[in-house]
Protein backbone atom coordinates (compact mmCIF):
# COMPACT_ATOMS: atom_id res chain seq x y z
CA UNK A 1 0.00 0.00 0.00
CA UNK A 2 1.48 3.78 -0.53
CA UNK A 3 2.08 5.85 2.50
CA UNK A 4 -1.08 7.44 1.25
CA UNK A 5 -3.70 4.93 2.13
CA UNK A 6 -4.87 4.59 5.36
CA UNK A 7 -6.07 1.28 6.17
CA UNK A 8 -6.83 -1.96 4.07
CA UNK A 9 -10.43 -2.17 2.48
CA UNK A 10 -11.85 -4.55 4.71
CA UNK A 11 -13.29 -7.78 2.11
CA UNK A 12 -16.00 -9.95 2.86
CA UNK A 13 -16.97 -12.68 0.58
CA UNK A 14 -20.30 -14.85 0.11
CA UNK A 15 -19.97 -18.25 -1.78
CA UNK A 16 -16.57 -19.17 0.26
CA UNK A 17 -16.11 -22.41 -0.14
CA UNK A 18 -17.51 -22.48 -3.92
CA UNK A 19 -14.99 -22.36 -7.07
CA UNK A 20 -15.40 -18.09 -7.42
CA UNK A 21 -15.53 -17.51 -3.46
CA UNK A 22 -12.24 -19.22 -3.16
CA UNK A 23 -10.62 -17.47 -6.55
CA UNK A 24 -11.73 -14.21 -4.88
CA UNK A 25 -10.56 -15.12 -1.34
CA UNK A 26 -7.22 -15.80 -2.95
CA UNK A 27 -7.13 -12.63 -4.95
CA UNK A 28 -7.91 -10.41 -1.89
CA UNK A 29 -5.17 -12.24 0.41
CA UNK A 30 -2.41 -11.79 -3.40
CA UNK A 31 -3.44 -8.09 -2.85
CA UNK A 32 -1.86 -5.47 -0.68
CA UNK A 33 -5.02 -2.77 -0.25
CA UNK A 34 -7.62 -5.24 0.32
CA UNK A 35 -7.93 -7.53 3.61
CA UNK A 36 -10.45 -10.72 4.01
CA UNK A 37 -12.89 -9.58 6.96
CA UNK A 38 -15.29 -12.15 6.59
CA UNK A 39 -16.70 -15.65 4.59
CA UNK A 40 -20.23 -16.58 4.03
CA UNK A 41 -21.69 -19.59 3.00
CA UNK A 42 -24.90 -21.96 3.07
CA UNK A 43 -25.37 -23.19 6.52
CA UNK A 44 -25.57 -27.10 4.30
CA UNK A 45 -21.98 -26.19 3.29
CA UNK A 46 -19.46 -28.81 5.15
CA UNK A 47 -17.46 -25.79 4.83
CA UNK A 48 -18.71 -24.06 7.79
CA UNK A 49 -16.96 -23.13 10.78
CA UNK A 50 -13.62 -24.17 9.23
CA UNK A 51 -10.80 -21.39 8.20
CA UNK A 52 -11.29 -19.38 4.96
CA UNK A 53 -8.20 -19.97 3.36
CA UNK A 54 -7.57 -23.54 4.96
CA UNK A 55 -7.96 -24.36 1.02
CA UNK A 56 -4.64 -22.55 0.52
CA UNK A 57 -2.78 -24.29 3.21
CA UNK A 58 -2.77 -20.86 5.73
CA UNK A 59 -4.73 -19.34 8.53
CA UNK A 60 -6.51 -16.40 8.15
CA UNK A 61 -8.33 -16.73 11.30
CA UNK A 62 -11.80 -15.76 9.49
CA UNK A 63 -14.41 -18.50 10.00
CA UNK A 64 -16.23 -19.54 7.10
CA UNK A 65 -20.43 -18.75 8.42
CA UNK A 66 -23.74 -18.76 8.11
CA UNK A 67 -24.42 -16.16 10.38
CA UNK A 68 -24.77 -13.14 7.89
CA UNK A 69 -24.67 -9.93 10.04
CA UNK A 70 -21.35 -11.79 12.02
CA UNK A 71 -19.53 -12.60 8.57
CA UNK A 72 -20.55 -8.93 7.40
CA UNK A 73 -19.62 -7.18 10.84
CA UNK A 74 -15.87 -5.91 10.22
CA UNK A 75 -16.68 -5.53 6.29
CA UNK A 76 -16.31 -2.52 4.26
CA UNK A 77 -17.45 -4.34 1.45
CA UNK A 78 -18.80 -7.76 0.71
CA UNK A 79 -18.53 -9.46 -2.93
CA UNK A 80 -21.66 -12.10 -4.19
CA UNK A 81 -21.30 -14.23 -6.95
CA UNK A 82 -24.13 -16.43 -5.69
CA UNK A 83 -27.47 -16.94 -6.69
CA UNK A 84 -30.33 -13.73 -6.90
CA UNK A 85 -32.59 -14.52 -4.04
CA UNK A 86 -29.14 -15.19 -1.90
CA UNK A 87 -27.72 -11.89 -3.08
CA UNK A 88 -31.15 -9.97 -2.99
CA UNK A 89 -30.86 -10.99 1.08
CA UNK A 90 -26.92 -10.52 1.41
CA UNK A 91 -27.94 -6.74 -0.39
CA UNK A 92 -30.83 -6.08 2.94
CA UNK A 93 -28.43 -6.53 5.35
CA UNK A 94 -25.50 -4.71 3.78
CA UNK A 95 -27.72 -1.54 3.67
CA UNK A 96 -28.15 -2.02 7.09
CA UNK A 97 -25.11 -2.26 7.83
CA UNK A 98 -23.63 0.62 6.01
CA UNK A 99 -21.62 -2.69 3.79
CA UNK A 100 -20.86 -1.31 0.16
CA UNK A 101 -21.12 -4.95 -2.40
CA UNK A 102 -19.97 -5.96 -5.83
CA UNK A 103 -22.35 -8.29 -7.40
CA UNK A 104 -21.50 -10.91 -10.14
CA UNK A 105 -24.43 -13.23 -9.56
CA UNK A 106 -26.67 -13.93 -12.59
CA UNK A 107 -29.89 -14.91 -13.30
CA UNK A 108 -32.30 -11.96 -12.08
CA UNK A 109 -35.39 -11.17 -13.30
CA UNK A 110 -36.52 -7.47 -13.90
CA UNK A 111 -38.08 -7.31 -11.24
CA UNK A 112 -35.16 -8.91 -9.01
CA UNK A 113 -32.89 -6.07 -10.99
CA UNK A 114 -35.37 -3.53 -9.14
CA UNK A 115 -35.39 -4.66 -6.00
CA UNK A 116 -31.17 -4.43 -6.45
CA UNK A 117 -31.36 -0.94 -7.39
CA UNK A 118 -33.73 0.15 -4.68
CA UNK A 119 -30.76 -1.49 -2.11
CA UNK A 120 -28.57 0.92 -4.96
CA UNK A 121 -30.30 4.34 -2.91
CA UNK A 122 -29.26 2.74 0.05
CA UNK A 123 -25.45 1.61 0.06
CA UNK A 124 -23.08 1.95 -3.24
CA UNK A 125 -23.33 -1.12 -5.16
CA UNK A 126 -21.43 -1.94 -8.35
CA UNK A 127 -23.79 -4.72 -10.75
CA UNK A 128 -22.17 -6.32 -13.54
CA UNK A 129 -23.07 -9.68 -15.20
CA UNK A 130 -19.24 -9.86 -15.85
CA UNK A 131 -16.39 -8.35 -13.59
CA UNK A 132 -13.55 -9.51 -16.31
CA UNK A 133 -12.01 -6.05 -17.47
CA UNK A 134 -11.10 -7.75 -21.09
CA UNK A 135 -15.52 -8.60 -20.67
CA UNK A 136 -16.11 -5.14 -20.49
CA UNK A 137 -13.97 -3.84 -23.14
CA UNK A 138 -15.32 -6.02 -25.26
CA UNK A 139 -18.72 -4.43 -24.21
CA UNK A 140 -17.29 -1.17 -25.70
CA UNK A 141 -15.98 -2.71 -28.96
CA UNK A 142 -19.66 -4.13 -29.55
CA UNK A 143 -21.17 -0.98 -28.91
CA UNK A 144 -18.75 0.63 -31.43
CA UNK A 145 -19.51 -1.79 -33.96
CA UNK A 146 -23.22 -1.97 -33.34
CA UNK A 147 -23.36 1.46 -34.26
CA UNK A 148 -20.89 1.28 -37.45
CA UNK A 149 -22.73 -2.22 -38.71
CA UNK A 150 -26.51 -0.93 -37.69
CA UNK A 151 -27.93 -2.49 -41.39
CA UNK A 152 -26.55 -5.03 -43.30
CA UNK A 153 -25.32 -7.30 -40.85
CA UNK A 154 -27.42 -10.17 -39.01
CA UNK A 155 -25.98 -10.45 -35.12
CA UNK A 156 -25.65 -13.77 -33.83
CA UNK A 157 -24.57 -14.18 -30.20
CA UNK A 158 -22.77 -17.88 -29.27
CA UNK A 159 -21.85 -18.37 -25.92
CA UNK A 160 -20.42 -21.55 -23.71
CA UNK A 161 -20.03 -22.15 -20.39
CA UNK A 162 -19.27 -25.27 -17.62
CA UNK A 163 -22.09 -27.79 -17.35
CA UNK A 164 -22.59 -26.54 -13.88
CA UNK A 165 -24.11 -23.72 -14.68
CA UNK A 166 -28.20 -23.28 -14.14
CA UNK A 167 -28.84 -19.94 -16.14
CA UNK A 168 -29.29 -19.76 -19.97
CA UNK A 169 -27.98 -17.45 -21.94
CA UNK A 170 -25.40 -16.15 -20.00
CA UNK A 171 -25.70 -12.85 -18.64
CA UNK A 172 -22.63 -12.11 -20.26
CA UNK A 173 -24.34 -12.98 -23.81
CA UNK A 174 -27.70 -10.82 -22.40
CA UNK A 175 -25.13 -8.28 -21.50
CA UNK A 176 -23.59 -8.06 -25.12
CA UNK A 177 -27.23 -8.23 -26.45
CA UNK A 178 -28.40 -5.46 -24.67
CA UNK A 179 -25.38 -3.11 -25.39
CA UNK A 180 -25.88 -3.84 -28.94
CA UNK A 181 -29.35 -3.28 -29.18
CA UNK A 182 -28.87 -0.05 -27.15
CA UNK A 183 -26.35 1.14 -29.72
CA UNK A 184 -28.79 0.39 -32.55
CA UNK A 185 -31.75 2.36 -30.60
CA UNK A 186 -33.74 -1.40 -30.24
CA UNK A 187 -34.54 -2.86 -26.78
CA UNK A 188 -33.27 -6.82 -26.68
CA UNK A 189 -36.75 -7.96 -25.44
CA UNK A 190 -38.20 -6.67 -28.65
CA UNK A 191 -35.48 -8.23 -31.00
CA UNK A 192 -33.95 -11.32 -29.10
CA UNK A 193 -34.23 -14.89 -30.31
CA UNK A 194 -33.69 -17.51 -28.28
CA UNK A 195 -34.49 -20.75 -29.69
CA UNK A 196 -34.81 -22.21 -33.27
CA UNK A 197 -36.43 -25.52 -33.75
CA UNK A 198 -38.29 -26.33 -37.22
CA UNK A 199 -39.35 -24.38 -40.05
CA UNK A 200 -38.67 -20.88 -38.03
CA UNK A 201 -39.01 -19.32 -41.90
CA UNK A 202 -36.07 -16.51 -43.48
CA UNK A 203 -34.48 -15.07 -40.27
CA UNK A 204 -35.64 -11.66 -39.43
CA UNK A 205 -33.09 -8.84 -39.99
CA UNK A 206 -33.83 -7.02 -37.16
CA UNK A 207 -33.59 -9.26 -34.87
CA UNK A 208 -30.49 -10.57 -32.69
CA UNK A 209 -30.13 -14.48 -32.08
CA UNK A 210 -28.64 -16.42 -29.41
CA UNK A 211 -27.13 -19.73 -29.16
CA UNK A 212 -25.72 -21.78 -25.70
CA UNK A 213 -23.47 -24.53 -24.98
CA UNK A 214 -23.06 -26.36 -22.03
CA UNK A 215 -20.29 -28.79 -21.39
CA UNK A 216 -17.47 -29.97 -19.88
CA UNK A 217 -15.29 -27.12 -17.51
CA UNK A 218 -15.50 -24.66 -20.09
CA UNK A 219 -14.83 -21.26 -17.92
CA UNK A 220 -16.82 -18.89 -20.39
CA UNK A 221 -16.38 -18.02 -23.81
CA UNK A 222 -18.98 -15.61 -25.58
CA UNK A 223 -18.81 -14.92 -29.48
CA UNK A 224 -20.73 -12.06 -31.35
CA UNK A 225 -21.04 -12.56 -34.92
CA UNK A 226 -21.75 -10.15 -37.25
CA UNK A 227 -22.49 -11.38 -40.50
CA UNK A 228 -22.49 -9.76 -43.95
CA UNK A 229 -22.80 -9.38 -47.73
CA UNK A 230 -19.14 -10.88 -48.41
CA UNK A 231 -17.85 -10.73 -45.01
CA UNK A 232 -18.17 -11.38 -41.27
CA UNK A 233 -16.77 -9.98 -38.53
CA UNK A 234 -16.56 -11.59 -34.86
CA UNK A 235 -15.29 -10.22 -31.74
CA UNK A 236 -14.53 -12.82 -29.30
CA UNK A 237 -13.82 -13.02 -25.67
CA UNK A 238 -12.49 -16.01 -23.84
CA UNK A 239 -11.59 -16.74 -20.45
CA UNK A 240 -9.38 -19.44 -19.06
CA UNK A 241 -9.99 -18.95 -15.08
CA UNK A 242 -11.73 -17.14 -13.21
CA UNK A 243 -8.86 -15.10 -11.90
CA UNK A 244 -9.94 -12.42 -14.67
CA UNK A 245 -13.14 -12.02 -12.77
CA UNK A 246 -11.66 -12.04 -9.62
CA UNK A 247 -9.25 -9.00 -10.43
CA UNK A 248 -12.34 -7.27 -11.85
CA UNK A 249 -14.11 -7.32 -8.72
CA UNK A 250 -11.07 -6.09 -6.75
CA UNK A 251 -10.97 -2.80 -9.16
CA UNK A 252 -14.88 -2.46 -8.33
CA UNK A 253 -14.32 -2.92 -4.69
CA UNK A 254 -11.47 0.41 -4.99
CA UNK A 255 -13.93 2.29 -6.80
CA UNK A 256 -16.63 1.38 -4.23
CA UNK A 257 -13.97 2.78 -1.57
CA UNK A 258 -14.89 6.80 -3.07
CA UNK A 259 -18.47 5.96 -3.46
CA UNK A 260 -21.68 6.62 -0.36
CA UNK A 261 -24.32 5.13 -2.47
CA UNK A 262 -25.55 4.57 -5.90
CA UNK A 263 -25.89 1.73 -8.33
CA UNK A 264 -22.80 1.61 -10.57
CA UNK A 265 -21.35 -0.44 -13.54
CA UNK A 266 -18.44 -2.01 -14.55
CA UNK A 267 -18.64 0.80 -17.08
CA UNK A 268 -18.48 3.21 -14.16
CA UNK A 269 -15.09 1.39 -12.42
CA UNK A 270 -13.46 1.29 -15.74
CA UNK A 271 -14.33 5.24 -17.08
CA UNK A 272 -15.87 3.79 -20.01
CA UNK A 273 -18.86 5.54 -19.96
Amino acid sequence: MTAATTSPIRVAVAGASGRMGRMLIEAVRASDDCILAGALDLASSPAIGSDATAFLGVASGVPITADLRAGLAGADVLIDFTRPEGTLAHLAVCAELGVKAVVGTTGFSPEQKDELAAWGQKTAIVFAPNMSVGVNVTFKLLQMAAQALSTGYDIEIIEAHHRHKVDAPSGTALKMGEVIAQAMGRDLKDCAVYAREGVTGERDPSSIGFATIRGGDIVGDHTVLFAGTGERIEISHKSSSRAGYAQGSLRAVRFLAGQRQGLFDMFDVLGLH
